[in-house]
């Protein structure tokens, strides 16, 4: 809504409008100035491209778990695909997204820990405290990175176990087969 010139100064571009004579703006970003060869220049408002990123339904999100109870976890999202937020959105991961089979046997403990980062697909934009809800329940989704009590990023040794490379201990996870495009070189 801030005012940037008399509609005789300029022509009305994207993300503005003209209102008593004036051009405003009608969205928060750059104000842009384009002269065109018919005389008048073109002044537009341009969105930074990484602050209208938001998770999508079906997005694959990266993100870290923050906290577990016997029902579900609760996660910070930090990338939507490759691309790192500048803010983070709250997520969960309800206990019967985790798997696609034998919903009714998973315990979240035995799936994810605090500080874990896990690999999940959104699948609704949640209710009113604002979570986004996310699943699990894909060979490709789950624990990517967790780390042992010792502090050493563990090995994942199955689809439901990783063991700290120091201590050899195993705990249980829902891991993650990573696809290629997703590994980092």
């Amino acid at each position: 809504g801030e005012r940037l010139c008399s509609a005789e100064e300029a022509t009305a571009g994207s993300g503005t409008y003209t209102r008593h004579g004036f051009i405003f703006s009608s969205l928060a970003g750059c104000l842009e100035k384009r002269s065109e060869d018919s005389g008048l220049p073109i002044v537009s408002v341009v969105r930074d491209a990484e602050s209208q990123l938001l998770p999508d339904v079906g997005a694959v999100v990266t993100c870290k778990v923050c906290s577990i109870n016997s029902r579900f976890a609760k996660v910070h999202i930090l990338y939507v695909g490759s691309t790192p937020l500048k803010s983070t959105f709250r997520g969960t991961i309800r206990r019967e997204d985790i798997r696609a089979t034998e919903k009714d046997k998973v315990e979240v403990y035995k799936s994810f820990r605090p500080g874990d980062i896990v690999l999940a697909k959104v699948i609704s934009l949640g209710d009113a405290q604002s979570n986004y809800l996310l699943s699990t329940a894909e060979n490709e989704l789950g624990v990517v990175v967790a780390r042992s009590e010792a502090g050493v990023q563990m090995v994942p040794i199955s689809w439901c176990e990783m063991q700290c490379p120091r201590t050899h201990t195993k705990d249980f996870r829902k891991v993650a087969r990573v696809q290629p495009q997703f590994l980092q070189t």
